[in-house]
């Protein structure tokens, strides 16, 4: 092969190890993310119980940097203290160097029996645990097979005249090594990736032991970096843990590089096997700083603290509270959590509609202003949830969770939308009342707050609807849209009658009125809009209302004109 295909190959059968790696961890967080949670959440409250489970839920996610996010969510959350987060971290390391340590033995043809029988029982399964444990025996299958592939593309590099000489060079800088070990996993976001790569290319000759040993340090330093850019968006208290593990490996590797020389022999006296002496130096070394920094956890929790304070100040109302980004492989909780978000938001839009009408009646500019800022909340919550669950989407859905996700981000809009209409309709036409000194007719503002009732008793209707899902409750719902319309069309037309009347406050305030009845009925539309997706799945709604003409096609169709029916799309209504 050209050095263009071997180097082509080499990268294929790196990036099949991670994909598989991430079906891992995919199918054992779907069928035991939550159980792994709960026992972390309790076990991470002491030292030991953190370490032992912090390797427990490494070995079966076969990820530190999932374990990693895990832990953040739970510090974040002030459920456990920066100490045993940083010894659960140390649990996880250990629990990534056992994986290599498995994954290096020959197998056999063990790769091509967990691939076919996870591809039949996926295939042929029909419960959720047993299509993800498939998925957890496809990804593992893919994990080995793609080490052998690795092997086989390295075999040409192992006589580049090139490649000898740039290794060579490397192995004289130690130092260098352990960097471009470190960028390497970086770039792979995977420390167990990184350092199987550094013992295939050890299996073939192409890197030598001394340069392996000083890209497994690397690889060692470099695991930390993942979980630090993951826990980034979550906080200082969430980064703390990530933080301290950085610390604890970087401080273990400025220690080991120096003893390298000095490790070798011992190392060879395990196992004068070179793969076996890369996988055992990695498991050594995390053994090594869990031992001795388990001691240290206290004190590198508290540095940790100090470092990342936590600001003094009231909660942001606009930062989302439950969309904890640690849950995105575990859907069913996730969508939990995004559905928890929505209905805040929709408490939120419900508050502003309530204060609206007390808005419109006195016009008090402070207010106009909270109605204001609370829009604001809002928009940030909107945004936040959208990208929550598009984020979500990219995770392995079945057809419930997808349309979950559609409903989720339907409402929100929804909701966005009728938060607009307040802020920007409403509050604008109370701006304009104010500055005008005008006043409603007693007989017209007492048919605006029968409309505007009525349309906030929906508002909570639409809530429990999206909540229950309860086809009962989403029938009801939609047929409010015909007394919500009813009573904007009385209300508008006795308002025209008290025009004709020559009655001085609905002439002055006549515009006004009109726009205030045309609003809060535009704000009814999105919000019974929630009911429609519910309706459609049991087959209640129609394709169209219209009523078919004479002239119409349909009425020469065997099955007649067709029935009444709501629309299906707040816009077209």
């Amino acid at each position: 092969m050209s050095a263009t295909e071997t180097l082509i190959s080499l990268f294929g059968a790196a990036a099949l190890l991670l994909w598989g790696a991430r079906m891992v961890r995919t199918g054992v967080v779907r069928a035991f993310g939550a159980d792994l949670r709960h026992w972390l959440g309790h076990a991470a409250r002491w030292r030991l119980g953190a370490l032992g489970m912090g390797l427990v839920a490494t070995v079966a996610m076969q990820s530190s940097t999932a374990t990693a996010v895990m832990v953040a969510s739970f510090t974040a959350g002030g459920l456990i203290a920066t100490g045993p987060a940083l010894a659960a971290m140390l649990g996880a390391d250990i629990g990534t160097s056992l994986v290599a340590q498995a994954l290096t033995f020959d197998l056999g043809i063990v790769q091509s029996l967990l691939v076919l029988g996870g591809v039949i029982v996926f295939l042929s399964g029909e419960g959720n645990v047993r299509r993800a444990l498939a998925r957890v025996a496809i990804g593992l299958g893919l994990m080995l097979l793609a080490l052998k592939l690795i092997v086989a593309a390295s075999v040409p590099l192992r006589d580049s005249p090139v490649v000898a000489e740039v290794l060579h060079a490397l192995a004289r800088e130690p130092a260098l090594a352990v960097a471009i070990g470190a960028l390497l996993t970086w770039l792979c976001h995977s420390s167990l990736a990184c350092v199987l790569l550094v013992a295939s290319l050890v299996r073939v000759g192409v890197v030598d032991l001394p340069l392996g040993f000083a890209l497994v340090l690397g690889a060692n330093l470099g695991g930390g970096l993942p979980a630090l850019m993951a826990t980034l968006p979550m906080g200082p208290a969430a980064r703390r843990p990530a933080v301290g593990n950085l610390m604890f490996k970087l401080v273990g590797v400025v220690v080991a590089l120096p003893l390298l020389s000095l490790a070798a022999p011992w190392i060879a006296r395990v196992d004068t096997d070179a793969v076996r002496q890369i996988v055992n130096l990695h498991t050594a070394f995390n053994l090594a700083l869990a031992t001795l920094g388990i001691a240290f956890t206290g004190v590198i929790g508290r540095l940790c603290d100090a470092l990342l304070p936590i600001a003094a100040k009231g909660e942001d109302p606009t930062r989302a509270r439950y969309l904890d980004r640690s849950l995105l492989d575990t859907p069913e909780v996730a969508l939990v959590n995004a559905a928890r978000e929505t209905l805040r938001m929709g408490d939120t839009v419900e508050t502003m509609l309530r204060d609206s009408l007390e808005a419109l009646r006195g016009a008090d500019r402070g207010q106009i202003e909270a109605i204001t800022a609370r829009d604001d909340v809002v928009d940030a919550l909107h945004e936040q949830i959208k990208l929550y669950v598009t984020a979500l989407r990219r995770e392995a859905l079945d057809d419930a969770e997808s349309r979950r996700c559609t409903e989720i981000i339907t409402f929100t809009t929804n909701l966005e939308h009728i938060g607009d209409i307040i802020d920007k309709n409403l509050m604008e036409l109370a701006t304009k009342k104010a500055r005008g000194r005008l006043r409603f007719s007693d007989e017209g503002f007492a048919e605006i707050n029968a409309l505007h009732a009525r349309v906030l008793d929906n508002l909570q209707l639409a809530l429990a609807v999206f909540v229950s899902d309860d086809a009962e409750i989403a029938r009801r719902l939609l047929s409010e849209k015909v007394e919500v319309r009813r009573l904007e069309r009385t209300a508008s037309d006795n308002h025209m009658e008290r025009l004709k009347a020559g009655l001085v406050e609905s002439i002055e305030t006549s515009a006004v009125h009109l726009d205030v009845l045309r609003d809060l009925k535009r704000i009814h539309s999105h919000i019974v809009a929630v009911a429609y997706p519910i309706l459609e799945r049991t087959g209640e709604l129609a394709a169209s209302r219209l009523l078919p003409t004479q002239a119409s096609d349909d009425d020469t169709r065997p099955d007649g004109p067709a029935h009444h029916s709501a629309p299906s799309s707040p816009t077209s209504r």
